[in-house]
């Protein structure tokens, strides 16, 4: 096979420190079981290094919150409803928003909070029912590949076809796999899919900007721990795992990996000239995965000036 370098740059730096986070949880600001506070111990304990408030129509300022101090907190809002087409959406937006409230509407919140330039990410599109053609209408950043949550409730928790479809027109989305967590004795899954970032340090400033450029990972337990590329090789180090993919468009794809039993700690492909988008995949003996966002940013970006399809 032909190998170069895709169009674009290399859109991994893997040279700073791995913090393990989760953007997609509930306190009792909307529909959540525990306090902010609550909710930071436990997942302080848990190993993470931080978290993003994303309640149901509460937009949080977590500057003003002393009390969730235990981690770092990013802020975020959850919107929910349906749009000019009828169709049903659940957004996670972060970033600090301002003037967005439930009586104006879903498809006006969304607005405002593109306008204030929120990262914004379409929540569990399987279990809310999303056509691929839903999930295109509007400019998002990303798409949920797993929620623990949905997963638990129906296993309708994965994301990847919507991913996938969403890559063929915009291959700069992200992928974000998430908790959703409600921690309430009727609905207690967590710690079940989360994001790593690579940053150079753990502050607001330096994660958001790592979860913006992408430079992350979603996992539901394997790790990577470097990923390279030479510009006709792609390298990764990883946990113990079964599989290693590099995957691309429809059928393509490139694998290592057996059904012996024997682990993995890492891989290099050769790079496909004729790819769109190229990502990672790697799945551990227990059937697990995680994923990397797509490997190259292209220089034509979607413009999020566009709107509503």
């Amino acid at each position: 096979m032909t190998t170069s370098t895709p169009d674009g740059r290399f859109r991994y730096d893997t040279s700073g420190h791995w913090y393990k986070g989760n953007i997609h949880l509930h306190t009792t600001r909307s529909d959540g079981g525990m306090t902010y506070a609550q909710v930071a111990a436990l997942y302080a304990a848990a190993g993470f290094d931080f978290l993003a408030a994303a309640d149901h129509w509460v937009a949080s300022d977590m500057a003003q919150e002393p009390d969730a101090a235990n981690l770092l907190w990013l802020d975020g809002i959850e919107l929910d409803g349906h749009d000019r087409t009828g169709a049903l959406y659940h957004v996670v937006c972060l970033g600090r928003l301002e003037g967005i409230t439930r009586d104006m509407g879903f498809e006006a919140a969304l607005s405002a909070a593109l306008d204030q330039a929120a990262l914004t990410i379409l929540a569990h599109p399987q279990w809310t029912g999303n056509s691929f053609d839903d999930a295109l209408r509007w400019p998002f950043d990303g798409v949920e590949i797993y929620n623990h949550v949905c997963h638990w409730l129906n296993g309708k928790g994965e994301g990847a076809a919507y991913w996938n479809a969403m890559l063929s027109r915009r291959p700069h989305t992200l992928a974000f796999a998430v908790d959703d967590a409600h921690l309430r004795p009727e609905h207690p899954g967590w710690n079940g899919g989360w994001i790593v970032v690579n940053a150079a340090g753990r502050t607001t400033t330096q994660i958001v900007a790592a979860i913006r450029r992408g430079n992350f990972y979603a996992s539901c337990g394997p790790q990577f721990h470097t990923i390279h590329c030479d510009g006709a090789f792609v390298e990764v180090e990883t946990s113990p795992v079964q599989f290693i993919r590099l995957v691309g468009p429809a059928y393509r794809g490139q694998r290592q990996g057996s059904f012996d039993g024997r682990q993995l700690t890492g891989a290099r492909f050769p790079l496909p000239a004729d790819w769109d988008y190229v990502y990672l995949d790697i799945e551990d003996a227990n059937g697990r995965r995680a994923w990397t966002n797509t490997l190259f940013l292209k220089e034509a970006a979607h413009s999020r000036a566009d709107g509503i399809e």
